[in-house]
C-alpha cells in the first residue's frame, strides 16, 4: 500500500495537524499532495469545532515546490502540475473558514513559499529558510506573487526573486513572512490557539472575505499569473532545464 502524501492528525479538539510527508522528495508539490491537502481541509471545515489548521512538513523541508519529475512529462500529462490546480490551493488557504497556520521547521522554496504566504500565520524555527529560485531555471514565481507582495510588500517580494537568494528565518521574521520565530513552535501555537479558539467560524469567513477586499488580487491578477506560468512553463527552454535536472541532475547554469 502506497504511504499517504498528506498526514491528517486532530491534535486537539479545536486544532488539526497537515503534514505534507513526501520527505524523500523534500515536500515538493504534486497533483496527488494538492489533492490531499484539499481533502484535508474538507475534512476540518466539516468539523464545527475546529478552529486551527496546522500546516506543517516531515523531516526539515516544509515544501520546495513544483516537483521536476512529475513536470518533466510535459505540460499536457494528466499528472502534470497546473497554475489553475496550485492557484486554487492558495485561494482556499486564504479563504477557508478556519485559521491556517504554516508550522515552519526547515527548508521552504518555490512553490513552498506560496503555501506560507497565503497561510494566516506563520510560526517558524530559527533553522529554518526560505527562497524563490524559479528565475534561476527560467520561471518566475508568477501565482507565489500576489500572496507574497501582500504579506512583504513588492520591494521584498521584488528581491526575492531577482537574487534568487535563500534568506534565514531571521530576515523572514524582519520583512514579514514569518510572525512568529521561535524554537518551540509547538508552544507558539498553543499559545495562538488559546485566543484564536475563541472565534466563531464566520466571523473568520467574514474577515478573510473583508481583508481580500482590502487587497488587489481579483480575478483578473489571478489569470494574468496563471497565464504567465502557463507560458514560462510552454518554453522550449524552461523544458529542457526542467527534463536535464529531473533525468540527469543537471542545473541549469551547468554546461
Amino acid at each position: 500500500m502506497a504511504e499517504e502524501v498528506v498526514l491528517i492528525t486532530k491534535t486537539n479538539p479545536r486544532a488539526w495537524t497537515v503534514t505534507m510527508n513526501r520527505p524523500e522528495q523534500r515536500n515538493s508539490l504534486t497533483q496527488g499532495l494538492m489533492q490531499g491537502l484539499h481533502s484535508a481541509l474538507d475534512q476540518a471545515e466539516a468539523d464545527p469545532a475546529c478552529r486551527l489548521v496546522i500546516l506543517t512538513g516531515r523531516q526539515n523541508f516544509f515544501c520546495t515546490g513544483m516537483d521536476f519529475t512529475e513536470a518533466s512529462q510535459g505540460t499536457g500529462s494528466p499528472k502534470a502540475l497546473t497554475g489553475e490546480d496550485y492557484m486554487a490551493l492558495l485561494k482556499r488557504f486564504a479563504s477557508c473558514g478556519k485559521i491556517l497556520i504554516a508550522k515552519v521547521e526547515g527548508v521552504v522554496q518555490a512553490g513552498g513559499m506560496g503555501l506560507v504566504a497565503a497561510s494566516d500565520l506563520v510560526v517558524a524555527t530559527p533553522g529554518s529558510s526560505f527562497a524563490l529560485p524559479e528565475a534561476l531555471w527560467g520561471l518566475l514565481p508568477a501565482n507565489v506573487m500576489p500572496f507574497l507582495i501582500r504579506r512583504v510588500g513588492f520591494q521584498p517580494a521584488y528581491r526575492l526573486t531577482l537574487t534568487t537568494e535563500t534568506i534565514p528565518a531571521q530576515e523572514a521574521w524582519r520583512i514579514g513572512l514569518v510572525d512568529t520565530l521561535s524554537d518551540k513552535p509547538d508552544d507558539e501555537i498553543r499559545r495562538y490557539l488559546i485566543r484564536l479558539g475563541r472565534l466563531d467560524e464566520q466571523t473568520i469567513l467574514e474577515a478573510k472575505a473583508y481583508f481580500q477586499k482590502m487587497w488587489l488580487l481579483n480575478s483578473a491578477m489571478e489569470k494574468h499569473a496563471i497565464a504567465e506560468l502557463s507560458r514560462l512553463m510552454q518554453t522550449e527552454r524552461v523544458q529542457t532545464n526542467i527534463r536535464n535536472y529531473a533525468e540527469h541532475q543537471k542545473f541549469p547554469w551547468e554546461t
